[in-house]
């Protein structure tokens, strides 16, 4: 059956070369060249360690290959956690902060927004290197939110990582110059990268997320060899061709088969040689806009466990037809456990389960609709499900043969015609990633509770990507609480505890001294007790929580590391202020010490481009300058191509009647003229050129930045005059009042 969980190969690019890639991560080992971290030399690091990495170390996304996001280190505990203090903080680069650090060798790596790399000192915070990509000027035309950079990966001497720009590349981990890059595809053909790769048997794989315009081609997953960048393989996540399930896609042309992207990470089974990643959806989403609902349009929504050395399909399942935006792209959590699901909790079970048998699975909230899911990772065969936030869309599942059957009352079968459905495409779940803990048995995951109406539109009335309207609120009966963590058994599917709170909940980490932490996004990061969820300690970061946590050693004590930014969903709590810096902190016990300066070292910058400095550091003033802004220093054509710019890429944010969404400045006014007065009309350019759109800064041309400044000059009662001159000596000479 179409929706069914195995399927044959599909076709690949080439074939993978092993023998090469061992033979030069061995004379990379045999350089014996170092770089001084904390602890000591810089060692490569090699597939073994990977698989199974120092217990002081962070060598992938969730620390290791199983998505598991637990470190066995247990120096804080339990009953100290209370003492854990702040030891260094370090401000990141603008834009959209979903980063997750790297520890190896008492380095931390870092990649921050638009393909900014550090190495830190990891024990003091001191500036190693720093890394930045020149990025087309271009690129926001093509790409929206282009700068988010979840992780990167570390292996032999390189920090490997996947460029905004549609390459994969790779830096020396000794000195942050380019090793080599790849290019994988054209960034303008709808190509997109916001996840970094994995490292799995000397290859580099990743996944993109793949804009309209881009069609089956953008959708690939790829591997390419860690040292050398040479591509090995290229899998399609689109059915077409020679593809047995090409079919499932009815009478839809190969040129429309859109949008079924895999943006997260991959987890990888080094037994099984199996690599396990998850796929989004269609667009149009309402498939009456498609070919109907009664195809399954592979392999959009699915879990793919691909041949790592082939890219092959072993097996695949899908969770649901899309037909709302409910992406399922999320971690797999791979573990060996018994199996028992419990009826009393678990609502879909395969009757062919053998109770208390250890099964290798594939677990945990896939997608958006906060079910869980677990399969046998060996065939893809079905074990059991159940949701954990309310939930309206997935009406039953087959527990013999795993298929899935929507609620009838969700489906879009006319255009025009309001649904309700839970979550909303915000989900239920998304990007933030639960944890697993060998302690326990438990998978703690962290979901929002979210319900909306949706509208399905018709396509050819241009109605956006994904073809539907969505009005998104909280869901009854959360109390008006957003953000849940919910504690279920691997093995029995039972509820352990949950608990919730106001603010949408993010990433979560687990710890041998048998905690959970985690963070919010209302700027909480908190330390919680792994069998209880008691918080046992807590801190107010002043922004949302948006990076993934990390845990680590140097020199004998475990830090912990956490990283704020923007949360994108903040109109589900506006009265909360949810800070939107982009900051890494780091956390230890009293006897690390604080603020450790650690040996001066001269901080590396290969490409000789000096670090931006936010203008909003300097407020300018009494600064003296040979212009004013009321003696007409914009004219009137620039500021209707500007108002035009402002209702295209500004108004969401700042309000078409310049009445900001929670957590925006207003543009207009005594709080807007209060913020510039006394600086230039230079610093208000190039705030605005480095930061906006939000997560976007630098995606327009100097032109455009220039008709937006011209705007806001005249939406705040400057007049017109001569055109604003792009000069930056010329635009700096101009004060506001």
């Amino acid at each position: 059956m179409s929706s069914g969980w195995r399927t044959e190969p599909m076709r690949m690019m080439s074939k993978l070369a092993l023998g090469g890639a061992l033979a030069s991560l061995a004379l990379a080992q045999a350089s014996g060249q170092s770089i001084q971290g904390s602890s000591g030399s810089f060692t490569p690091v090699t597939d073994t360690e990977v698989q199974n990495p120092d217990p002081a170390d962070w060598l992938s996304w969730r620390r290791t290959l199983d998505s598991w996001g637990y470190s066995p280190l247990d120096q804080i505990t339990r009953e100290n956690v209370a003492d854990l203090r702040m030891v260094w903080v370090r401000p990141l680069p603008p834009g959209h902060q979903e980063g997750t650090p790297l520890v190896h060798d008492g380095v931390m790596y870092f990649p921050g927004p638009a393909d900014v790399i550090e190495a830190i000192d990891a024990k003091s915070g001191q500036l190693i290197w720093q890394y930045r990509r020149q990025l087309p000027e271009d690129i926001g035309d093509y790409l929206p939110v282009y700068d988010t950079n979840r992780n990167i990966a570390i292996y032999g001497n390189l920090i490997i990582a996947a460029s905004a720009d549609d390459y994969i590349y790779a830096l020396d981990a000794r000195t942050g110059e380019v090793a080599w890059e790849t290019k994988i595809l054209d960034y303008r053909h709808g190509a997109k990268q916001s996840s970094g790769p994995i490292i799995a048997e000397g290859l580099a794989i990743t996944g993109r997320s793949c804009e309209p315009e881009g069609g089956p081609e953008a959708c690939v997953i790829t591997a390419h060899n860690a040292l050398t960048g040479e591509e090995v393989w290229r899998t399609p996540t689109i059915a077409q061709g020679s593809d047995p399930n090409d079919a499932t896609w009815g009478d839809v042309p190969l040129e429309d088969r859109q949008q079924v992207g895999a943006w997260m990470i991959a987890s990888y089974d080094p037994e099984l040689r199996l690599v396990y990643m998850g796929t989004s959806v269609t667009a149009p989403a309402p498939k009456i806009a498609l070919a109907g609902p009664e195809h399954t349009y592979l392999y959009h929504n699915s879990t793919l466990a691909l041949d790592v050395e082939t890219g092959a399909i072993r097996w695949h399942y899908q969770h649901m037809v899309d037909n709302w935006d409910i992406d399922h792209p999320f971690p797999r959590m791979l573990v060996d456990t018994a199996q028992a699901p419990d009826p009393a909790e678990v609502s879909w079970i395969n009757p062919d389960i053998e109770p208390g048998r250890t099964y290798k699975v594939l677990t945990g909230v896939p997608g958006k609709t906060g079910v869980i899911y677990t399969l046998d990772r060996e065939t893809g065969e079905f074990l059991w499900a159940r949701p954990t936030i309310e939930q309206n869309l997935v009406g039953d599942i087959d527990g013999a043969t795993g298929r899935v059957t929507l609620n009838p009352e969700t489906v879009p079968t006319e255009y025009g015609k309001a649904l309700y459905i839970c979550p909303s495409p915000a989900g239920g779940t998304n990007y933030p990633a639960g944890a697993f803990s060998p302690l326990t048995g438990i998978m703690y995951l962290t979901s929002t509770n979210t319900c909306s109406e949706v509208t399905a539109l018709d396509p050819a009335t241009n109605p956006g990507v994904y073809a539907m309207s969505n009005r998104q609120h909280i869901a009854p009966g959360a109390e008006d609480n957003v953000g849940v963590i919910h504690a279920v058994s691997a093995e029995n599917g039972r509820t352990a505890w949950e608990w919730s709170t106001r603010a949408g909940m993010q990433s979560l980490m687990t710890t041998g001294g048998g905690l959970l932490f985690a963070g919010d996004a209302g700027g909480y990061f908190r330390a919680m007790d792994q069998l209880s969820g008691e918080i046992l300690w807590q801190v107010n970061l002043g922004s949302s929580v948006t990076g993934y946590p990390a845990t680590f050693m140097v020199d004998g004590q475990q830090y912990v590391a956490a990283s704020t930014g923007r949360w994108l969903n903040d109109t589900f709590t506006p009265e909360l202020t949810h800070g939107a810096q982009n900051t890494l902190f780091v956390f230890a016990l009293p006897q690390a010490g604080i603020g450790h300066a650690g040996p001066y070292r001269a901080p590396v910058n290969p490409a000789g481009r000096a670090i931006a400095v936010d203008p909003a550091q300097n407020n300018g003033q009494g600064a003296s300058f040979s212009r004013k802004v009321g003696d007409g220093v914009y004219s009137a054509a620039q500021a209707r191509a500007g108002e035009a710019l402002y209702r295209q890429r500004c108004a969401a944010c700042h309000g078409t009647d310049f009445q900001p969404a929670p957590g925006s400045p207003t543009l207009r006014g005594g709080a807007f003229l209060t913020n510039w007065r006394g600086r230039s009309v230079g610093d208000l350019f190039a705030y605005t050129r480095d930061n906006m759109p939000v997560g976007q800064g630098g995606s327009l041309s100097d032109a455009q930045y220039l008709s937006l400044v011209a705007y806001m000059l005249e939406i705040n009662g400057y007049p017109h005059g001569e055109e604003l001159d792009p000069d930056e000596a010329m635009l700096a000479a101009i004060g506001f009042e």
